[in-house]
Parts: structure tokens; C-alpha cells; sequence
């Protein structure tokens, strides 16, 4: 398979229409809550953890913290720190070669902390059957995995 480096991934999202990093905020949101952050990445080939080139749970957990690291930049002017995360669940695979968009909600704000809601959603794949750089967009994404936070800002 061919590889892509991150710069050309980026380069073709953009061209495809599909945004590496956004930021909305839902019209009820006060003090945070509502801003959702969401972040694309190409997963590279040098990611994989196991065999079939299949990435660790630890992967999603790193994006999962860049999203909430944004929500908190954005919130409060800070990084935050991670306090815990729960009821994490890896629902599906995450492949070499796919495209993963990782996106966190800001669903409680308390006076020091943030309570978020993380999902991590496969939406492209590559397609080796079809050639070395064929890849295929996959609708719906595919929900790789779920998960809710704690954050705390200065």
C-alpha cells in the first residue's frame, strides 16, 4: 500500500471538502456547554499496535484528549487537565490507511470543571482490493469509539 504523510492527508481532506479540525457551538451553549470540537486525522501505517495493521485503544484515547485539550483552549484560554475518563467503549477497529474524526462535547461545566462526551467515527478506509492507494469513503462513518471525561482548567 502507499503511504500518505500527514501534510498530503491534511492536503487531500481539504480538497475533498472534509475539514481536519472544527469548532461549533450549539445555541444553547452558556459557559461552554455546547461547543462541540472535532478533529480528522489519517492514520498511519506506522500507528498500528498489532497485527492486520489494527491501532491500540490508546490511539483513540490520544485523540480524545486533543479534542477535549481545544474544547478547554477555547472555553477557558487553558489546556485543562484530563481527570478521568468513563465508561470508554471501543466499539470497532481502527485500520491503517482509515481517516478517524474524533469530536468532544462539552455536555456540564462546573466552576473548575468540564464534563465532556467523546466519539471517534471511522469515515474513510482503505479499499486494498481495489488497488494499492484505493480507499473509500464510508457512509455512514463507522463508530469506532465512545466515551465520557472529566477535565478540570485552572
Amino acid at each position: 500500500m502507499t503511504r500518505l504523510p500527514a501534510k498530503e492527508a491534511t492536503a487531500w481532506l481539504t480538497r475533498q471538502g472534509l475539514p481536519s479540525s472544527r469548532a461549533e457551538r450549539t445555541p444553547e451553549g452558556a459557559g461552554g456547554a455546547g461547543l462541540t470540537v472535532t478533529h480528522r486525522r489519517y492514520v498511519k501505517y506506522g500507528d498500528t499496535h498489532y497485527g492486520g495493521g489494527l491501532v491500540d485503544g490508546a490511539y483513540v484515547l490520544g485523540l480524545f484528549g486533543d479534542v477535549a485539550t481545544e474544547a478547554c483552549v477555547r472555553t477557558d484560554g487553558d489546556e485543562g487537565l484530563f481527570a478521568s475518563y468513563f465508561d470508554v467503549q471501543f466499539r470497532a477497529p481502527v485500520l491503517a490507511g482509515d481517516v478517524i474524526e474524533a469530536s468532544c462535547t462539552v455536555t456540564a461545566v462546573g466552576r473548575r470543571s468540564r464534563q465532556m462526551s467523546f466519539e471517534a467515527r471511522v469515515v474513510c478506509r482503505a479499499d486494498p482490493s481495489r488497488g494499492s492507494s484505493a480507499a473509500v469513503v464510508l457512509e455512514p462513518p463507522v463508530v469506532a469509539g465512545t466515551a465520557a471525561g472529566t477535565v478540570v482548567v485552572p
